[in-house]
């Protein structure tokens, strides 16, 4: 079966050259082809579109109303086709891209006025979410994670890594007394993150594989990290958080570090998720790749 689009072009060309056989050398097709082609054409819309000779071609009326038809359609699709060629090659249109919540607030969002005067083209939709999203059903171009990964179907570059700290205000140590082991933890006021599934179950993982399991109780959970930061800082209880989210507050003195007789389970790290595309489009290899560039610093 001939294909509509082919017969298209080989009409246009005919015609703008007067000539099936020149139509046919244009496009790469014999002047036999050429010729069944026009006549599929003319056979699916069941009318005459040229009247032909051993010499010349004129057009019927309805074949020049067609041809103008053709000729703004072929245009249309050349060009649709030439500009999502170009993304191919240019960091052009909208990105979409997910992050943590309290993770892209502070180090995603700042990063992106920098890239937007590199790749002035490119058009940033930045979702912010603690919940774990599926990169390709929520059609998202790429996402920032935290953890181990466990989709073998998306790729992914690391950025980075994710030390966990355990700490707590001066305020509350002062109170309640240091833990200084990881089962001491059981008799003190544990706030909890209800996304991880290492702090969900009211059940805090230790070791860097998480094989040391300690049972802790709390008067809060929440799903969000810097809900729990605020609530260390006043005296609430101890935390279990990543350091970018209780980094600065251990710096200032706010909250102190403990120190324990296990290490802080390994979070498995920070990467960039996409989908396994071979071609993927130059926005999302350019955000890629300044992802890693500046996290490398």
């Amino acid at each position: 079966m001939l294909d509509q689009l082919t017969g298209m072009r080989v009409f246009v060309e005919a015609v703008n050259r007067a000539s099936l056989s020149a139509a046919g050398r244009t496009l790469g097709l014999s002047p036999a082809m050429a010729a069944k082609h026009v006549d599929a054409l003319e056979a699916n819309l069941g009318v005459k579109l040229l009247h032909r000779t051993t010499r010349r071609l004129t057009l019927t009326d309805a074949g020049a109303m067609h041809h103008d038809a053709c000729q703004r359609i072929l245009q249309e699709l050349d060009e649709a086709q030439a500009e999502v060629a170009a993304q191919g090659v240019e960091a052009v249109g909208k990105l979409r891209m997910n992050a943590p919540l309290s993770f892209g607030v502070r180090f995603i969002a700042p990063l992106l006025a920098e890239f937007s005067q590199r790749y002035p083209r490119v058009e940033i939709e930045l979702g912010l979410s603690d919940a774990q999203q599926g990169l390709l059903q929520e059609g998202w171009d790429l996402v920032v994670r935290i953890g181990h990964l466990t989709d073998n179907t998306l790729k992914a570059r690391r950025l980075g890594n994710c030390p966990m700290r355990i700490c707590a205000s001066p305020v509350y140590l002062k109170r309640h007394g240091t833990p200084l082991k990881a089962s001491d933890l059981s008799s003190h006021n544990c706030l909890s993150y209800t996304l991880s599934s290492s702090q969900r179950d009211h059940t805090w993982r230790f070791g860097r594989k998480g094989e040391v399991l300690v049972p802790v109780h709390g008067n809060l959970t929440a799903n969000n990290g810097d809900a729990l930061l605020a609530a260390a800082m006043d005296g609430q209880g101890i935390i279990y958080q990543p350091d970018f989210i209780v980094g600065k507050a251990l710096a200032d003195g706010s909250l102190i570090a403990l120190e324990l007789d296990h290490p802080t389970q390994d979070l498995g790290g920070l990467h960039v998720l996409f989908a396994s595309d071979r071609h993927l489009p130059a926005k999302t290899r350019a955000m890629i790749d300044y992802l890693v560039e500046v996290f490398a610093d």
